[in-house]
């Protein structure tokens, strides 16, 4: 089926294609790369907003375990 649309591209359909591939792409790469994302960075960037960067330095939490 797929085989059918390729071989009857013509003009602006190409462009529809593509895009359509590049957003899938991405997609699927952010969502390996949110799968294998560490717990504590996850959390780590979610506490963010809460906290006053005037009162107290921000650090990277230890990735060591």
């Amino acid at each position: 089926m797929f085989k059918q649309f390729v071989q009857n591209i013509e003009g602006p359909q190409v462009y529809l294609l593509s895009s359509l591939a590049i957003f899938l792409v991405f997609f699927i790469v952010i969502s390996i790369l949110l799968f294998y994302m560490s717990k504590q960075h996850i959390s780590y960037m979610s506490d963010m907003p809460l906290h006053d960067t005037d009162s107290q330095l921000l650090t990277l939490p230890n990735h060591e375990e």
